[in-house]
């Protein structure tokens, strides 16, 4: 039996990429292309070859054509980078990439019967669902939105961290959403604004939010990110440790068309610390200009980089001595947001409000009761504290 004439042009095409020449790597198209590609009348070499790649696929998605497309518009290269910069393409480039498209679209439309011919099994095997995109229309349609699709590992993540002095995704980001939280409105409309502002390519500030553990700071941003990941809005967490490869990071992301927080969470720094001078020029612009499409969100619970009248007003905790350097870093945030401990009205309207999403079923005056008693074992009130009582009672609820 001859093989495929079409599967044989398919495979030999794919050998003609350039601009998404790193496809052929990927990990669902290696088997397949094997499968393409050998000559063995083997059948337990053929129905290996299947369902190693109907495994790798299932894994991803159950449509070729859809995960196929994905990978291309996912995919980090020349041309997406130069289209991406608004750059001048040539037409033998344009017409490489169109042609590419095609090739890739006829890959990704294989039927399953016409590999099952290829394959000397008669018994049941898995198949997967194609779809008729026309890769040409699509891939190009979403080019002229890169600013809010993006590409590389950028186009599918919102939340990212630096590991090995890398930039890489976060596996399991935290999904909470703004209409999960409740109280701070002000505060948080505050740094809606901003975002807002670095999203239409007007100028934003860098934000710093300090105040009481507990009180919400962190999750505010990482709310906002997921609120706006459709408008093309990225995070980048950023440790203390990671402060020295600030200025390399914003080089990276400088001609991104997507807009990017760096979020330095639990800012504090200690006396003599480097990592506060380089964060100190980063903010001053002397070091590096920080890119249009970019802003920096800190959060802090030192006391240290609170204003003084902010500190003193708080009568729950003593007044440490103000580190005139760390005040000066306070300084150069544009926008600084204090979150407050809760007092006790607005820390019970947490509970209740916390307890409606959570479906607790609990008399008002015994709710209020436990979560006064709670507060009072676990540090004070605050919304971190609401949430955890409320987590447990929803939990015992359960058993």
């Amino acid at each position: 039996m001859g093989r495929n004439k079409k599967l044989q042009e398919i495979d030999l095409a794919l050998n003609s990429l350039v601009v998404f020449r790193r496809l052929l790597t990927n990990e669902v198209i290696l088997p397949l292309r094997a499968l393409l590609d050998t000559e063995t009348m083997d059948p337990m070499i053929q129905l290996r070859q299947y369902t190693e790649f109907i495994t790798r696929l299932y894994a991803r998605s159950t449509n070729l054509t859809e995960y196929i497309f994905r990978l291309i518009c996912e995919d980090d290269n020349f041309y997406v980078r130069a289209a991406a910069r608004g750059d001048e393409i040539e037409e033998m480039l344009q017409a490489c990439v169109q042609n590419e498209l095609a090739i890739l679209q006829r890959l990704a439309r294989i039927r399953p019967h016409e590999l099952l011919k290829e394959v000397s099994y008669y018994g049941i095997l898995p198949e997967w669902k194609n779809s008729d995109l026309d890769f040409g229309a699509e891939y190009h349609a979403r080019l002229r939105q890169i600013g809010k699709y993006g590409y590389g590992i950028y186009a599918a993540n919102p939340m990212f961290v630096i590991r090995d002095e890398k930039i890489v995704p976060v596996k399991y980001p935290d999904r909470v959403q703004l209409s999960a939280l409740s109280g701070y409105e002000a505060e948080r409309q505050a740094v809606i604004d901003n975002t807002a502002a670095l999203l239409h390519g007007k100028h934003a500030q860098n934000v710093l939010l300090y105040g009481d553990a507990g009180t919400g700071k962190s999750t505010t941003v990482k709310a906002i990110v997921n609120a706006y990941f459709s408008e093309g809005l990225r995070l980048i967490q950023i440790t203390k440790a990671d402060l020295p490869l600030l200025p390399e990071i914003m080089e990276q992301i400088h001609d991104n068309p997507l807009k990017f927080v760096l979020f330095v969470d639990d800012l504090s720094f200690a006396p003599g610390d480097d990592s506060f001078g380089i964060l100190r020029a980063v903010l001053e612009g002397s070091v590096a200009e920080r890119p249009a499409n970019t802003v920096i969100y800190a959060a802090s619970s030192s006391r240290y980089l609170e204003p003084a009248d902010f500190a003193e007003a708080d009568s729950a905790a003593p007044v440490p001595d103000v580190m005139p350097e760390q005040q000066a870093l306070a300084a150069r945030f544009g926008i600084r947001i204090s979150f407050r401990r809760p007092d006790r009205e607005a820390y019970l309207d947490f509970v209740h409000v916390l307890a409606e999403q959570y479906d607790v079923q609990m008399e008002t005056a015994a709710l209020d009761q436990a979560a006064e008693s709670f507060a009072q074992r676990c540090g004070g009130r605050s919304p971190r504290a609401a949430k955890q009582l409320i987590e447990q009672l929803a939990a015992a609820g359960e058993e």
